[in-house]
Order: structure tokens, then sequence, then C-alpha cells
């Protein structure tokens, strides 16, 4: 199992910015793709962007132009820079991991959640 961990969330302006950062650390063979997802209250969970160890990345079109997913491969991070937030943005994130943990076993995880809230 991966254990992730993130930070960065809080509460920012509309048109403010906000970078989140998540540390994977645990058993890991090698990580796939990392990614951030949002939930906000009442609706399902959605992929806003995520970045696979090739370098491909993947954005949800809400936030194509205004975010931007890293990663940093040595170190087994993701950051998601957010700029001109708005209030439709509020929502926990979360990261999320595909790694083989072993070279055959491999499997999803996710953290526990950071809160993004953004006022107008």
């Amino acid at each position: 199992q991966v254990q992730l961990v993130e930070s960065g969330g809080g509460l920012v302006q509309a048109g403010g910015s906000l970078r989140l950062s998540c540390a994977a650390s645990g058993s890991i063979f090698s990580i796939v793709n990392m990614g951030w997802y949002r939930q906000a209250p009442g609706k399902q969970r959605e992929l806003v962007a995520d970045k696979n160890s090739g370098g491909g990345t993947n954005y949800a079109d809400s936030v194509r132009g205004r975010f931007t997913i890293s990663r940093d491969n040595a170190k087994n991070m993701v950051y998601l820079q957010m700029n001109s937030l708005k209030p439709e943005d509020t929502a926990v994130y979360f990261c999320n991991a595909r790694t083989y943990y072993t070279p055959r076993e491999w499997g999803d995880d996710w953290g526990q959640g950071t809160q993004v809230t953004v006022s107008s």
C-alpha cells in the first residue's frame, strides 16, 4: 500500500492562487500515474488533472489554462498549481496514485483530501 498526504488547501478569494502538494510513501516500485480529483458537496468525484510517468497530462475542461500539474518523480510527489480560482472550484481535492507495489502488483491509492474554498 501507498500512503498519500496532501497539503496546501485553504481559503482564497476569487482570482487568487493556491498550490497543492501530495507526497507518496510506502511500498513503491514505480508510480505509473499521479493526479488530482475533487468532490464538491452533492456532486460526484471528478478528475481535475493527472500526469503519467511519461509526462503525458490530462486536464478537466473546466480547469485547463488555469491549473498546472507537475511531478517530481525522484521524490514521489505531485503538485497542482491553481491560478485564477473561481467559486466553482470549491471542493475537497484528493490526490490519487496508480502504483506498482512490486513488478506484478499494482493498485490505486487515495489521500484523505484537502479542502479548497474560493470565496466570491
